[in-house]
């Protein structure tokens, strides 16, 4: 067994820590796949760094807010006809 100082750390040195996606960049990137104008490069960048439960999550919760702002704008145009 080798003595703590003598372990080869040079796997540990070749990898880069991985980085996530801020709420911001997430909230960008799902708002333009609503509007199906996401860059091919943010796309990657969000398959490489994001979770995908966290596009999921909030893909539905934003899914269901737009339902909710369509049936309020439907029931005040039609309350003044």
């Amino acid at each position: 067994m080798k003595p703590l100082a003598q372990v080869n750390t040079e796997v540990l040195e070749d990898e880069k820590p991985v980085q996530t996606l801020s709420f911001l960049q997430m909230l960008v990137s799902i708002l333009a796949s609503f509007f199906g104008v996401q860059s091919d490069k943010n796309r990657k960048r969000d398959f490489e760094q994001g979770r995908p439960i966290h596009f999921i999550v909030a893909g539905v919760f934003m899914t269901i807010v737009w339902y909710v702002c369509i049936y309020l704008i439907v029931k005040v145009v039609l309350h003044f006809i």
